[in-house]
């Protein structure tokens, strides 16, 4: 039994290819022709029925092939024993790309466009999360005697920046020790522990710098916590227009979806570890709207720390190893990037 297991298993294997390839239903002919299986059409014939009354496989309308599941897909996906690797161009082709990123925000949209081109699906790269990030430096610039700008530089190299109208002139030298005093408060701090830190500032200041420091700390605040509305990008939204009938009926919904940030926030949840894939295929998905999709996605991070979540969403009818493989190599390089800065 074990055997036709396998076999089936095999078939499923030969209807998924060539309908990913090819966008149509798969007959038994056809697997006996492209997939050498070793039997003949009226095994592969049973062995589809057995597939399509087990849930594997269905036929779209009658007289017509078969065509995979969600089940069928889940299946497939479970039983990858190796992911196809991307080829040394390719690699060389991700670091060329990546390595030339000035900022963070230019790695991350360059890697949305990057994983975009490479996969041909919408691709989503959330930004290092706050929570898990450290306070670099605090930087304090004088823009006018009673104006100053904040600039909060984390270790992941996100960059805040914020202004702060002290309603008072304030002076060159008492601008150097309040940056001073914010530096050795804050500079190697959680996010977590910087904020409440910031709320003591103003009593451990000296007194002629107390106003001063409480208006700072007001506005510093808003940069140590988290802001989920600032932290997508998006690329490739217009691939998914290619091929239409991979949603049918439900295209617009799934666009519509994904101007939301809260559904893309939900898609990329479920990447807890870094170099941990998840997959999830149609109605896996939480987001009704969501379940023509499916969603491939990581954490990215440093060691063991993730700061985010990468990944891309596409048709059910997606080429699963190949995008597997590209979302996985793009996160690596993006957190030995962030690892560099």
């Amino acid at each position: 039994m074990a055997n036709a297991d396998e076999r089936r298993f095999e078939v499923l294997r030969a209807i998924v290819a060539d309908y990913v390839s090819n966008q149509e239903p798969v007959g038994s002919k056809a697997i006996v022709d492209r997939h050498n299986l070793g039997v003949s059409s009226a095994t592969v014939r049973n062995d589809m029925a057995t597939l399509e009354e087990d849930g594997y496989i269905t036929q779209p309308h009658t007289s017509a092939g078969r065509i995979p599941t969600d089940k069928g897909y889940r299946l497939f996906v479970d039983r990858l024993s190796e992911i196809k690797p991307l080829s040394g161009a390719e690699r060389r082709a991700i670091t060329s790309f990546l390595d030339g990123a000035i900022d963070l925000d230019d790695v991350l949209r360059r890697s949305v466009r990057l994983l975009a081109q490479l996969t041909r699906q919408v691709a989503i790269v959330q930004y290092p999360m706050l929570t898990n990030s450290t306070v670099r430096h605090v930087e304090v610039v004088p823009l006018t005697a009673a104006r100053l700008m904040l600039v909060l530089i984390t270790d992941t190299g996100r960059v805040d920046q914020r202004t702060v109208d002290l309603g008072d002139v304030i002076s060159e030298d008492s601008v150097s020790r309040l940056r001073t005093v914010l530096n050795s408060m804050l500079a190697g701090q959680r996010m977590s522990e910087a904020a409440a830190k910031v709320a003591e500032l103003p009593d451990q200041s000296p007194a002629e710098l107390r106003d001063t420091m409480t208006r700072v700390c007001t506005v510093l605040v808003e940069s140590l916590v988290e802001h989920p509305e600032e932290r997508l990008v998006l690329g490739g939204t217009a691939n998914l227009t290619r091929n239409v009938a991979d949603f049918p009926g439900s295209l617009r919904q799934v666009l519509e979806a994904l101007e939301e940030q809260v559904v893309v926030l939900k898609l990329l949840a479920a990447a807890r570890n870094p170099g941990a894939i998840s997959v999830r295929i149609g109605e896996e998905n939480e987001d009704e709207q969501m379940r023509s999709t499916s969603v491939v996605s990581i954490g990215y991070g440093m060691d063991d720390m993730l700061l985010g979540g990468i990944g891309v969403v596409g048709p059910t009818r997606m080429d699963y190893p190949s995008t597997i493989a590209a979302v996985r190599a793009v996160a690596n390089y993006v957190g030995q990037i962030l690892a560099g800065r």
